[in-house]
């Protein structure tokens, strides 16, 4: 099968075409530029459209209808940073063996100490989505032995990438057991010698300082308790650089939780969005590598919808719109070594989103969705622009 995109605005993940044509082969992308009179079997205009790679949330968590939620939003990807053993695998066939549903790399359990974050939402959550949870499927890590365990039980697993809890409750409100550094150190270097990537969950400026004591690759979200006036955080944003550390945005989520003060969610202090928002501008000013990423859950943010949020959140903190949809196409999938997508470029898979409008302008012109295609395949029946719109201001 041979799709033609004619004469269509691409924002290839990194740059802008103000115009091309776009051939998809089967489930890849063959050509970029003139199509040189070549037979197409589907011929899409694409005059006043704008093409681009599918979306890449950097920070989810899956469950049953969440990948499909996805999809139909242009997130075509979702890296997500904890699901639970029973759900998994279920989920990665899902993706595996179906083209109507985002496709899915995962952390698989985190690693936290025993009682700590996020095991008090879960048990507030059991009976929901949760139906049927049994706490001793979180693999609980106290002593720095246990790290080479632990990372072999994720291997087994079948994690892409480690995640592990540095929170001590205290932005909540709560008091919460928390990692050693020990034990952080020593999960880092357990999952760096098996070859995987460690992302770490920090949002105080102490937890972020331990994470880079013990080596990751990623911090899962921004700080949240220092001003956005305070040296404190541009010094620590200049660290995280130094060490060439990214971080997920994830305003969605500090936006979501502030706004709503859910009482059997996460609930931030006040001042948590506005602090977030600060980090990410000097973490921004410090040439940090910025990805775009939501904490969508089935509650709040919203899977998909959640993303179009996040990105008109960046621009409104002062990240132009290209930067915005670099962090949600090419950055994310440079930073978690999926060198096969995030980007409009041939010998890709066609992972792609096509939206009325130029969203390298006007960010939200993403949710003028007119067509998307996960690995090559059309997809049909998505819920119509002004509703995704509407569904993405609540």
């Amino acid at each position: 099968m041979r799709t033609l995109i004619r004469g269509v605005r691409v924002f290839d993940g990194e740059q802008i075409v103000a115009k091309a044509d776009v051939v998809i082969e089967d489930d890849l992308i063959v050509a970029v530029g003139a199509d040189g009179g070549r037979r197409a079997d589907v011929e899409v205009a694409g005059a006043g459209k704008t093409l681009l790679p599918g979306l890449i949330d950097a920070h989810t968590h899956v469950f049953d209808g969440s990948l499909a939620q996805a999809l139909r939003y242009g997130v075509t990807t979702e890296l997500d940073m904890f699901c639970l053993p029973q759900i998994l695998a279920g989920q990665r066939r899902l993706a595996a063996e179906n083209d109507d549903v985002a496709d899915l790399r995962s952390a698989g359990t985190l690693a936290t100490a025993p009682g700590g974050h996020p095991t008090q939402l879960l048990a507030a959550l059991s009976g929901t989505v949760l139906d049927g949870f049994d706490p001793a499927t979180i693999d609980f890590v106290s002593d720095p032995a246990q790290a080479p365990a632990f990372v072999q039980a994720r291997l087994d697993e079948g994690a892409d990438y480690i995640k592990i809890v540095i929170d001590d409750g205290a932005v909540h409100g709560a008091d919460l057991p928390v990692m050693t550094p020990e034990a952080a150190a020593a999960l880092a270097a357990a999952a760096h010698d098996a070859g995987l990537r460690v992302i770490a969950h920090a949002i105080t400026a102490s937890e972020v300082k331990i994470a880079l004591d013990a080596g990751v690759d990623g911090l899962a979200h921004v700080w949240t308790d220092l001003a956005p006036d305070d040296p404190a955080s541009h010094q620590l944003a200049e660290r995280v650089r130094a060490q060439e550390v990214f971080v997920v945005t994830t305003l969605a989520y500090f936006e979501a939780i502030t706004a709503h003060h859910v009482e059997t969610a996460d609930c931030a202090r006040p001042g948590s969005s506005v602090n977030a928002v600060g980090a990410v501008q000097a973490l921004r000013q410090a040439g940090v590598p910025l990805l775009a990423g939501t904490d969508a859950t089935p509650f709040v943010p919203a899977h998909g919808a959640g993303m179009h949020r996040e990105l008109q959140l960046l621009t409104e903190a002062g990240i132009s719109a290209e930067e915005a949809l670099a962090a949600a196409t090419s950055l994310p999938a440079r930073h978690f070594g999926l060198a096969d997508r995030g980007r409009v470029i041939p010998g890709l898979r066609a992972d792609l989103l096509l939206v009325d409008g130029d969203p390298t302008r006007d960010v939200t012109a993403v949710g003028n969705i007119a067509d998307v295609w996960r690995r090559g395949v059309r997809q049909t029946g998505h819920a119509r622009s002004q509703e995704m719109a509407a569904t993405s201001a609540r």
